[in-house]
Parts: C-alpha cells; structure tokens; sequence
C-alpha cells in the first residue's frame, strides 16, 4: 500500500492570499454584541457573524477559495465533495459562480433546508444511507468513475486557508481579542482561525469547542494522537465529522490553546439565546462558541472574547424536536 501524497503546508500567508482573493466575492460579515451576553459571562464578547455569509455558512470562504485556484481543465470537468450540508452548499454556490459542475454526496438524512439549497445552486447531489456506506468511500468511488477531483470539507490545504479569513477580519475589525472561540467539526475553521491570530494577533489565544456527544478532537488535542468517532448523536450536524485530518490535526496540536466540549442541552440553551436575546438565527453548530461561554466550560471573567458563530443555516423546526431550555433563568 502506498503512502498518501505529502499536503503542502499551510501558513498565514496563505490565509491572507485567501483574503485578497475572496475580496468582494465572499461578504465582509459584521460582528455583533450583547450587553446581556457580557453580563452573563462577566466578559466583553463580540461575535463574528458568519451565519450572514453566502451560502449562509463560513464554508463559503473555504470552497471558492479551494475552487478558483483549479485548473481549467478541472474547472471544465468539473468538482465533487462530500459533506452534510454547509460545505455542499458552499461548494454549489462556488460552483455557481465560476461556472464549475459540482456533484455533491449527501447523506440521506441531511438537514432538509440544506439539501434544498445545494439543489437549488445548481449542484447535482447523490444521496446515500450513513448505515450502509461512509461518504468519504462513496466519494472515492465516484471521482475514480468521473475523474472529478475533490475538494473536502475541511481536509484540504486551500480549504483551510480560506475558512481563516473569518477570524482575519475578525481580529482586523475589533479591538485586541483575549481569546477567540471557533466551533471544531473537521477542523478546517479551527486551524484556519489559529493560522490567522499566529499572523495577525499573537497574543490571542484560540479555543476550540466541539460538542461532548462528538468530542473527537478534543480527544486528539489532549493526548496528541488522533482519535475518531462514528456517527455521533448531536444536534450540531455540522460537528459530526469522523476525525480531523491530515492537514487539520497537526496546525490544531500546534496553534491552539486548549479545546472544551459543551452538552446538547447547552448547545440548544445557546442557540435559543442568540434567537430571542441577539435575534440571530445561528444554527446549533453556529452556537457552540456561545454555548461554551453561557455552559461554563470556558470562562474567562474581564476578558475580550471573540466567538464565531459558524453559520446560519438553521431547521426551524429544531425547537418541536428538542426540549429547548429557555435563553434565561
């Protein structure tokens, strides 16, 4: 068997490469804050709202980024990825937009809005049952039959680099951050966002939050081997990822200060606090970095906190399949 082929390194030059590339095509999201919030946690936090991206998810840095430097006989071809929802999305509108076919494997449980918007970009989707096979496999079988080449969630150098530009305009657009908190799925966003505090904010520390259900990462982070987990059972369909990668696992072990995890009942407490309190609709993964601050699994007490609410992409029928805790005592 042979050895998967070396991944280029990624470094903040390429974080900012992404910016200047992604300038007037991905929006600039505004950052919000909330007194109640701060007094709550007793910290000024400030949230980077990515749940107003294209594509209503960060993800969309990532894709156009991983596909506007394809070649063009790529581009001809055409793309495939993989993914539960925010990065297919991503990579539709992409496609879209650079005028690229994208064929997007999609479990058959995907959250229905999602799968309704890769449709409608354009994007031809595949379904498959998560019992029966796992999509990275689907995948490899389908590029091998089309000679697509894919570009994964998370696991990809151009990938990562563009989901840094979040937290890059972040730590450009607020005063000096104490701590950033970004939401760990596969890890793109996470290391992405630890490159761009290394370049742009030393000082500032970055946290990584997963849910307890699917605490993979975190796992990995604290024992500095790589551990998975299979389908996990929680709520942020977005952090449901099997492990971090090739490209993800090492920058998190070497840029990231700590990693926390927070329950699903913390998970919808924060996510119904940004509904009704900041009126945002920030899907459950969106709200992991909240959640954290709300739960108490991070608590800096004075500090400046900068938390990026992942994306938006909300089932508004989450609160009928949960019992939601209420936003307040």
């Amino acid at each position: 068997m042979h050895d998967s082929p070396a991944l280029p390194p990624v470094t903040f030059a390429d974080v900012s490469d992404a910016a200047e590339r992604l300038r007037g095509v991905a929006h600039r999201t505004p950052a919000a804050a909330s007194r109640t919030l701060d007094m709550r946690v007793g910290a000024r936090v400030i949230c980077k709202c990515e749940n107003f991206q294209r594509g209503g998810a960060f993800k969309f840095r990532g894709a156009y980024n991983a596909l506007s430097r394809l070649s063009a006989d790529a581009q001809r071809r055409g793309v495939l990825t993989y993914s539960s929802g925010n990065h297919a999305q991503a990579v539709a509108l992409a496609g879209r937009l650079l005028r690229i076919p994208a064929t997007i494997v999609m479990p058959c449980d995907a959250p229905k809005v999602k799968l309704r918007a890769t449709r409608g970009y354009g994007a031809h989707v595949i379904l498959y049952d998560p019992g029966e096979v796992t999509r990275e496999a689907l995948a490899r079988r389908v590029s091998q039959e089309r000679s697509l080449p894919v570009i994964p969630p998370y696991d990809h150098p151009h990938v990562v680099a563009g989901q840094g530009t979040a937290a890059l305009e972040l730590l450009q657009d607020t005063r000096p951050l104490d701590y950033l908190l970004a939401p760990c799925g596969g890890g793109g966003l996470l290391s992405g966002s630890a490159l761009a505090a290394q370049g742009a904010a030393p000082r500032c520390r970055v946290i990584g939050v997963e849910p307890k259900n699917a605490d993979d990462a975190t796992r990995s982070f604290h024992t500095g081997m790589l551990h998975s987990v299979s389908n996990p059972d929680t709520v942020a369909d977005g952090a449901r990822t099997t492990s971090l990668g090739r490209v993800t696992f090492p920058l998190v072990k070497r840029l990231v200060h700590d990693m926390v995890t927070v329950t699903e009942e913390q998970i919808l407490a924060a996510t119904r606090f940004l509904w009704e309190r900041m009126k945002l609709v920030v899907e459950p993964t969106g709200s992991l970095g909240v959640a954290a601050l709300l739960g108490g699994a991070f608590s800096r007490p004075g500090a400046h906190i900068g938390v990026i609410l992942s994306g938006g992409n909300a089932d508004l029928g989450l609160w009928s399949h949960h019992r939601v805790p209420p936003a307040s005592h």
